[in-house]
C-alpha cells in the first residue's frame, strides 16, 4: 500500500510539463516505490482525461519509468485559473492538495494569485512557482505581499531547480565535510571566483519570452545568484528550510555590483550568424519573434562581490551565454598564490584552482607538483573526481519537496527580492545605453577580451 498526494498541475498541456515535469515525476515515482499521486491536470485546452494520460505515458516512457504508470492517476480539468469562480470549482476537486503547481506563464500565474484565497485552499497546501518573480524588485515584493495574504512563506515553494542539481549538493559536501577545505573557504586565501553557464542552445522557439529578459534576468538573475550564495555562505546549522535559507539569503543581503559601477562591472553581446556543430544559426535578430527594438543580450557577465568579512575584495564574476561554441558550465575557484617558494625550484607556482563541473558532474583540483623529469622543475597536475549524476534528476528533486511540503530547495520571499536588486543598477546602466553591445559569432566563445577565466 501506497500514501496518495494530490499535485494539481496548472498548464498541464504546456511544454514546461511535458518535456520536465512529467519525466521528472515518473523518475520520482520510480525511484520511491512506497510514492503514490493523484494528477489532477489543468489548463485551458479542451482535453479529456485520456490525452493528459497519453501525456503522462509519453514523459514517463522518456524517464523509462513506465513501472510507475500504475502509481499515477490522472484526471483533467478545463479551467481558466485567472477566473477566481472556475479556480475555486477546480479546487473543490482536490480537498487533499499536497500542492498547486503554476507551470504557466509569470503573468498568468501572478493573476491567478490575484484570484485565490486562503479559503480556496487545502489545509497545508505548498504554491509552487516558477521563475521569474516579479520583473524587478517592487513587483517581487508586491507578489510576496500577495502571497503572504494567501499561505504562510513556508507553503510558497519558489523554483529554482539548479538548487535541485546534484552538482550543488555535492558543492556542499565538499565545503563543509573536509578539514582541508573548510578553514580555508575564505578571502585570506581564495583569489577569485566565476561562475559560469554558457550553452550551445539558442533560442529553441522561445523568443517569445527570452527576447524580453535575456541573458542577464534569464540566468543570472536567478539561477547563478542562488549558485553563488551556496558557494559563499556560511555553515548552516543544518541543511534544512530555516537554517540553509536563512544562510543564502543572508549572503545576498551583501552582494553588490563590484566597486558600485555597473558599466565596468558588466558586459552584454549577442550573437551573429555562424554555425555551431556543422549547423548555421542565424543572427540573433534574424531569429523569428526577435523585436531588434528590444536590444536584448545573449551572453551576459557581471562582476560582484560580496561585502562581508570572510569575502571582503574577492572578485565574483556571473557569466552566462546561448548559442556558444561548448557547452560549459561550472564553478571554479582560484586561490592566492603560496607566499614564497624555497630558492631551487624552477617555473611558476600558480594557486590552485578547484573546479565544480555541472553536467557532467565532476569535481577537479588544478595544484602545482614536482615535474616528471626535473624534480626541481614546478610542473601543474589535476587530479578528478567524477561525482555522477545523483540519484535523481534538478526537476524530480524539487519535486520531491514540494510533495513533502519541503522548502529547503526553494527560494525564499526575501532572497527572490535581493536578486532584483543585485541586478537593478547594471539593467539600468544597459537601458541607458552606457555598457555597448558587443557582438560575438555563433559557435563561438564570445568576444575574446572578456576577463572571465576558463
Amino acid at each position: 500500500m501506497t500514501d496518495e498526494t494530490t499535485l494539481v498541475l496548472f498548464g498541464a498541456s504546456g511544454d514546461l510539463a511535458s518535456r520536465l515535469l512529467l519525466p521528472a515525476l515518473g523518475q520520482l515515482l520510480s525511484t520511491e516505490p512506497d510514492r503514490s499521486v493523484r494528477l489532477l491536470g489543468s489548463s485551458t485546452e479542451d482535453w479529456t482525461d485520456a490525452d493528459l494520460q497519453r501525456v503522462v505515458d509519453t514523459a514517463f516512457a522518456a524517464a523509462k519509468a513506465e513501472s510507475a504508470l500504475d502509481r499515477i492517476r490522472v484526471e483533467y480539468v478545463r479551467c481558466d485559473i485567472t477566473d477566481a469562480a472556475e479556480l475555486a470549482a477546480l479546487l473543490e476537486r482536490a480537498p487533499d492538495a499536497a500542492a498547486l503547481y503554476f507551470a504557466v506563464p509569470p503573468a498568468v500565474t501572478a493573476k491567478a494569485c490575484e484570484a485565490l484565497n486562503s479559503e480556496m485552499l487545502p489545509p497545508g497546501v505548498m504554491l509552487a512557482l516558477e521563475k521569474p518573480f516579479g520583473v524587478d524588485e517592487e513587483s517581487a515584493r508586491a507578489l510576496n505581499e500577495r502571497l503572504a495574504r494567501i499561505v504562510p512563506e513556508n507553503q510558497v515553494f519558489r523554483i529554482d531547480h539548479f538548487l535541485g542539481r546534484s552538482s550543488i549538493l555535492n558543492l556542499l559536501g565538499v565545503r563543509f565535510a573536509n578539514r582541508r577545505v573548510e578553514p580555508i573557504w575564505s578571502a585570506e586565501h581564495i583569489e577569485s571566483v566565476t561562475l559560469v553557464y554558457d550553452e550551445k542552445l539558442g533560442l529553441e522557439g522561445r523568443a517569445g519570452y527570452y527576447d524580453k529578459a535575456g541573458a542577464l534576468v534569464d540566468m543570472i538573475q536567478s539561477h547563478l545568484l542562488q549558485l553563488l550564495a551556496v558557494v559563499a555562505m556560511d555553515r548552516p546549522e543544518a541543511l534544512d528550510e530555516h537554517d540553509f535559507r536563512e544562510a543564502t539569503t543572508r549572503v545576498l543581503r551583501d552582494v553588490h555590483v563590484w566597486g558600485d559601477d555597473p558599466v565596468r562591472s558588466s558586459r552584454r553581446a549577442r550573437y551573429t550568424a555562424g554555425e555551431i556543430d556543422g549547423a548555421a544559426r542565424v543572427d540573433y535578430l534574424e531569429e523569428p519573434g526577435v523585436d531588434p527594438a528590444r536590444d536584448t543580450e545573449t551572453l551576459a557577465e557581471v562582476d560582484l562581490e560580496v561585502r562581508s568579512d570572510r569575502w571582503r575584495g574577492v572578485p565574483f564574476t556571473l557569466r552566462s551565454g546561448k548559442a556558444m561554441g561548448a557547452k560549459f558550465a561550472e564553478v571554479a575557484v582560484f586561490f592566492r598564490p603560496v607566499e614564497a617558494i624555497p630558492r631551487g625550484f624552477t617555473g611558476s607556482a600558480p594557486g590552485e584552482v578547484m573546479r565544480f563541473t555541472l553536467g557532467p558532474d565532476r569535481m577537479s583540483i588544478e595544484m602545482n607538483v614536482n615535474g616528471p623529469g626535473d624534480p626541481f622543475e614546478l610542473d601543474r597536475a589535476t587530479l578528478t573526481a567524477e561525482l555522477g549524476p545523483g540519484a535523481l534528476q534538478a526537476y524530480a528533486e524539487v519535486l520531491a519537496g514540494i510533495l513533502d511540503r519541503d522548502a529547503t530547495l526553494a527560494v525564499r520571499g526575501d532572497a527572490a527580492e535581493e536578486c532584483w536588486r543585485i541586478v537593478a543598477p547594471v539593467l539600468e546602466a544597459w537601458r541607458r545605453g552606457e555598457v555597448p553591445m558587443q557582438e560575438y559569432p555563433a559557435g563561438s566563445r564570445g568576444p575574446a577580451d572578456w576577463p572571465s577565466k576558463r
